[in-house]
């Protein structure tokens, strides 16, 4: 099924602001949210469509990828369109307190706490020049919290159990009324999660994760250029309470290549030749990030023409194409000429009308 533009699932224009997507999005929130909309599910749709627009053009590269390469740009990331219930709750929470009256709960009955997701975490990777042309998968350290296996994340030592928090009842929350009000706000005591820990895991000290380096497969999309993020869904923290883990973000940073500069998807390269090759044209080999390649150089090229080799660039992120390779040509002028060499220069030099330096006697050329 083909999707709909995220502009227009949200009704802004493509150059609207980070505000104005924002107001759209709670709009969008308020009329079609579930709890609002018991069993329809055109309404569930529609709040899934606005959520994941919202995701999107809400952070600044997400909404760049798909302002350049829209749906596929975005698929080649890792993002997979819609995170889930939990996923939306926790992080666009603000959203829904201000327009639902309530903070963290579960979306599926309040009353309830609701655990958070896990943090996200980022990494920042260097790659070659080849290796964001062609992609490549690649393996990354990360050091980074995962559940305590000692206390399966519950943070009391093993053997123990937490207690029910005494202040609100194990409810999470604590009821204030003020006149014909009544307001819900989260425990302070036990921070909503409804039990108190008397002995905390020795291992975790109590916090139900542990640091542990992670051996990870990264798969690097051909077309990637420095800013570029993948998604490594639930490699992130782990969530509280066996709550769904956040999600590891690869960040991209292209290494500058000795040979190649790269111009968004085209490449440039710069070959030297022989002024008699600038003069009487050639046949020449030139470098490709893949291979070489032979170029024709016609006579009288001069330092600074480019050719154009099609299709030897950068392929484009969405897989639709590649670049071109730009070659510049450098054209040497020649030193530490020989007596014929120069000789023959002169008379070129004659029969044009130019100018030159007068030849030295070879005595000078002795002690030059």
């Amino acid at each position: 099924m083909t999707k709909r533009d995220y502009y227009e699932i949200l009704g802004v224009l493509r150059n609207a602001p980070e505000t104005e997507i924002k107001k759209a999005y709670r709009q969008k929130a308020l009329q079609y949210h579930p709890d609002r909309n018991p069993g329809d599910k055109d309404a569930e749709e529609k709040f899934k469509e606005a959520s994941e627009a919202y995701e999107v053009l809400s952070d600044p590269e997400k909404r760049s990828l798909y302002d350049r390469f829209g749906h596929e740009g975005l698929k080649r990331t890792g993002f997979s369109g819609f995170a889930g219930f939990e996923d939306i709750f926790a992080s666009f929470g603000d959203i829904f307190e201000d327009f639902f009256g309530f903070g963290r709960f579960s979306p599926r009955g309040r009353g309830r706490s609701y655990a958070r997701r896990g943090a996200d975490l980022r990494y920042d990777l260097s790659v070659s020049l080849r290796d964001a042309a062609f992609g490549r998968e690649t393996e990354v350290e990360v050091k980074k919290p995962v559940m305590c296996e000692a206390c399966g994340g519950s943070c009391a030592e093993p053997g123990t159990s937490p207690e029910t928090c005494r202040w609100c009842k194990g409810r999470g929350q604590i009821n204030q009324t003020q006149g014909f009000f009544t307001i819900s706000t989260t425990c302070p005591h036990c921070h909503g999660s409804g039990t108190h820990i008397t002995k905390p895991c020795k291992k975790c000290r109590g916090q139900g994760k542990v640091l542990q380096v992670k051996t990870l497969k990264v798969k690097i999309p051909p077309g990637v250029e420095t800013g570029v993020r993948l998604k490594l869904n639930s490699e992130g923290e782990p969530g509280e309470k066996g709550s769904h883990p956040g999600d590891l973000y690869v960040f991209i940073h292209v290494e500058e290549d000795p040979f190649f500069t790269r111009h968004n998807n085209d490449i440039l390269c710069r070959v030297p030749i022989s002024f008699s090759q600038a003069a009487l044209g050639a046949e020449i080999e030139v470098p490709t990030l893949n291979d070489t390649e032979k170029i024709h150089i016609p006579a009288g090229t001069q330092s600074g023409d480019l050719f154009t080799i099609k299709g030897s660039g950068i392929p484009y992120l969405n897989g639709m194409g590649k670049g071109n390779e730009i070659v510049q040509i450098l054209v040497k002028t020649p030193t530490a000429l020989t007596e014929r060499q120069e000789e023959l220069f002169r008379e070129l030099a004659s029969l044009e009308g130019e100018r030159v330096e007068k030849e030295k006697s070879r005595f000078r050329k002795m002690f030059k």
